[in-house]
């Protein structure tokens, strides 16, 4: 009744500290592999829909030739007088977008944003950042940057005066929403008669734009209004040059764009895979080692009648310590640089409880195939033969 009431398996563990150490240390750099790639992966998804997200409306209607919402497709602005008209629609509002080039105001280097407009008097982006400069929004020649731009776009401060698409634009103000793959270097935010200003004149090889072409129409629906049934009828309703989504279903449209006509995504799902098995050849090493070591003990229980399967628990107990242990700091890690990253690349790198919860559950996985793999050498093991 002792035996079983002895620690065995941190004993073993903790018998030498500095393999104790290093274990940790092994099993912490798979986890804050694991974390990284899948937070690269995560973070590939979510930096594409975070703008969708924070659009302020429960129905979506685009140019039906808009396949994700980053194509240059627009259709007719009467469309959304026309969706006013149905029963459920309390308002429309039409976002544009655009891409202009931008200069820094330091280096005089030009890189490209992407222009969101509206009308400053709809709640198009309510974020508070956006609703406290809506009357300097109205002044011309003015923006609003997004504080999560890349630094190659130069300095953010609310009064600087720069160039975009080759004319003078002030900032009046920043928000904070986060670059993606297709706006790349960042935002910027608009009224809707600034961006005339700035793009009824085209740019060489550029379309000019005017207000009667929308890029995303917004439909607020009345509380307690059914927004998919609202939804089926003005896509049955509406002329068929224009698609009618909720927002879930757009944001799920666009969620599946990138999975399904990308590769990157496979690339970190695959990285984060061989961050694994490096965790899993890490643990595996050193369980063996601890099983090596004590050979002549695990025997000597065997002689006195204790199963395989009692061996087994011991090692398996090793495993799941050193996952417990091992998973914190490299967690902490994690939480650091994703940080960082963010900071750098203005990427929505987010480490949510399910996140954590499931790369704490592929951390046990690892640990314990290693021990499984680990202990094969006790479990054929002959006692005669290790005492001989």
């Amino acid at each position: 009744m002792l035996l079983h009431r002895t620690p065995l398996a941190w004993f073993n563990l903790t018998y030498r500290t500095r393999r104790l150490v290093t274990a940790i240390s092994g099993v912490s750099f798979a986890v804050l592999l694991m974390c990284m790639f899948k937070g690269f992966e995560n973070a590939y998804y979510d930096s594409q829909i975070q703008l969708l997200q924070k659009l302020n409306g429960e129905i979506f209607i685009v140019n039906r030739l808009k396949y994700t919402m980053f194509i240059p497709e627009q259709f007719a602005r009467r469309r959304l007088y026309q969706a006013q008209a149905f029963d459920g629609v309390v308002a429309a509002y039409p976002v544009y977008m655009n891409t202009g080039n931008w200069k820094n105001p330091i280096t005089k280097a030009v890189r490209p944003l992407r222009a969101i407009a509206f009308n400053p008097h709809d709640p198009v982006l309510p974020l508070p950042s956006i609703l406290q400069h809506r009357q300097d929004m109205q002044m011309p020649w003015t923006v609003l940057v997004d504080d999560k731009s890349k630094d190659d776009i130069g300095s953010k401060q609310t009064g600087v005066v720069t160039e975009l698409a080759e004319q003078r634009v002030r900032i009046v103000g920043t928000y904070s929403i986060g670059t993606d793959f297709a706006s790349d270097n960042g935002n910027i935010v608009m009224s809707d008669q600034n961006f005339l200003r700035y793009f009824a004149q085209a740019e060489v090889g550029k379309k000019s734009r005017n207000l009667n072409t929308v890029d995303i129409g917004l439909l607020k629906v009345a509380p307690g209004k059914d927004v998919d049934l609202l939804a089926k009828t003005l896509r049955q309703q509406l002329p068929q040059d224009v698609a009618v989504w909720t927002k879930a279903e757009f944001i799920q449209k666009e969620l599946d764009y990138w999975r399904n006509n990308t590769d990157i995504g496979f690339v970190f799902a695959l990285l984060a895979g061989m961050s694994f098995a490096v965790g899993v050849i890490l643990v595996y090493q050193i369980l063996y080692t601890d099983v090596a070591e004590h050979s002549a003990e695990y025997a000597t229980l065997k002689a006195m009648g204790y199963s395989n399967l009692f061996l087994l628990g011991i090692v398996f107990q090793e495993s799941l310590i050193l996952a417990c242990v091992g998973f914190v700091p490299g967690l902490a890690m994690s939480f650091g640089l994703y940080h960082l990253t963010s900071s750098a690349t203005g990427l929505f790198m987010q480490l949510t409880v399910g996140r954590a919860l499931a790369i704490l559950v592929a951390t046990f996985m690892m640990c314990l195939v290693s021990g499984a793999i680990a202990v094969r050498k006790v479990l054929s093991s002959d006692p005669a033969e290790v005492f001989a």
